[in-house]
């Protein structure tokens, strides 16, 4: 699964890598600990252009009576996300990218869970493949998100059988075309991410709490 993720780069940096329009009224600032039910900062299509948008990490299926559901909707698993009732209408064409600069998981040892955090080698931010929807039943149109994630690569096997799925750069644009209804190819996308491509490496269990929203969330832990 993926439960916690960070977010720490400059919006025009994260502009700049990913060319979107973000709309200047939604506050956007460095996150370390970004966990479920908070907003977090997404890339969708309209008009043929990437544009940014935050929405509620939970996806809130459109029929839901409650909202609540969206806390056990963060993640999708994609090996039968065309399948869940929560999920197919999404896939088909309200499929968007999840931006993120590294993620955590939590290893067991003995009676104590280790975080470690997961980054790109060259630490540069990535694209997670989500998906959103529209729930109108209460006064707002509510706008909620959810990551996909897949089987493991070599290096997250060796804490998670899960992992967030990553999208490669060359995928973006197919991925959030909402005229793209080939759901076995894009299924096909939902593949672990190359590990040589990656590092992790443990960090301290203040990120356990989502109210640490430090800093120190990325260090090292030998260098805390």
């Amino acid at each position: 699964m993926c439960g916690r993720f960070s977010l720490t780069t400059d919006i025009a940096e994260l502009q700049e890598q990913f060319n979107f329009d973000f709309n200047g009224e939604f506050a956007f600032g460095s996150r370390f600990n970004i966990a479920p039910s908070q907003q977090v900062l997404t890339l969708g299509s309209s008009e043929g252009k990437r544009v940014g948008t935050t929405m509620k990490w939970g996806l809130v299926p459109y029929w839901a009576d409650d909202v609540k559901i969206g806390y056990k909707m963060i993640n999708a698993r994609g090996e039968s996300v065309d399948e869940k009732a929560s999920f197919k209408r999404p896939f088909k064409s309200k499929r968007c990218l999840i931006l993120a600069d590294g993620f955590y998981e939590w290893k067991k040892e003995g009676k104590n869970k280790q975080p470690f955090r997961f980054v790109m080698k060259d630490e540069r931010p990535f694209a997670f493949a989500g998906l959103w929807e529209e729930w109108n039943r209460g006064e707002e149109p509510l706008y909620t998100c959810t990551i996909i994630t897949t089987k493991p690569n070599k290096i997250t096997e060796e804490v998670h059988d899960r992992m967030p799925v990553i999208l490669k750069e060359d995928a973006y644009d197919l991925w959030l075309d909402p005229q793209m209804e080939d759901t076995e190819y894009l299924k096909s996308l939902l593949v672990p991410y190359p590990a040589e491509q990656m590092k992790m490496y443990p960090v301290s269990t203040i990120v356990n709490s989502p109210k640490n929203d430090v800093e120190e969330c990325l260090a090292p832990l030998n260098s805390i």
